[in-house]
């Protein structure tokens, strides 16, 4: 398979199918995922690399593409990782790819802790936004999670002071993803920074250690 050309066909498909919602697209980013299922994780990953981002569709069908193959994750490098966050800007893109490529990266390993304190500095809301988010990955078991306090409980440290409402909303998400490893961890930070946090993510928080739903 010759990678440029497998991203052009893809991108043909996506721009000739006339895609109007999500089920209908994943009807094809499925039959793709099922023709990829037994190519190597770095040529998946060489693939979704030549997609064009511009092209309607292509961004979700690169991160589900590396999300649903069996290596993909495994394979990634930091350089991939970097590349295949380009442009985003829309926190519907930002969450799929921390969910579904950084965040996994991170969690196992390939992708280094470096990169997300670098994310949390940036004065760019939607990298701040991937950072958080990417915690997501680490603790919720449908998505491969089994629990990361420390370096969950990091990175929301970090955040505690930005009032960014996307960065805010982040980290209520992260904390609360949380709760089914350490809720007694979540608890206490919670406590702890009780003062610096917005007051949107220690209501939205307890109300989750309490109830055990959002709100």
């Amino acid at each position: 398979m010759v990678p440029r050309k497998i991203a052009a066909e893809i991108e043909a498909e996506l721009s000739d199918a006339g895609l109007t919602g999500v089920s209908a697209w994943r009807v094809h980013r499925r039959a793709w995922s099922r023709r990829l299922r037994s190519a190597s994780g770095e040529l998946v990953i060489r693939i979704v690399r030549c997609l064009d981002f511009d092209v309607p569709w292509a961004r979700l069908t690169a991160y589900e593409l590396i999300a649903s193959h069996p290596t993909a994750v495994r394979a990634l490098t930091p350089v991939d990782v970097r590349a295949l966050s380009r442009g985003l800007a829309h926190w519907g893109d930002v969450d799929a790819f921390a969910c579904y490529v950084a965040g996994p990266a991170w969690r196992e390993r390939r992708l280094p802790s470096r990169q997300i304190w670098a994310w949390l500095s940036s004065s760019d809301r939607w990298l701040r936004r991937t950072a958080v988010v990417c915690t997501v990955a680490l603790n919720v078991r449908a998505r491969g999670g089994s629990g990361d306090v420390e370096r969950t409980l990091a990175v929301c440290s970090r955040a505690v002071a930005d009032r960014d409402d996307m960065v805010v909303k982040a980290v209520s998400w992260g904390l609360r993803s949380l709760i089914g490893s350490d809720r007694h961890a979540v608890g206490a930070f919670i406590q702890a920074h009780e003062h610096e946090l917005d007051a949107r993510i220690t209501r939205e928080v307890r109300t989750k250690l309490a109830t055990g739903r959002k709100a």
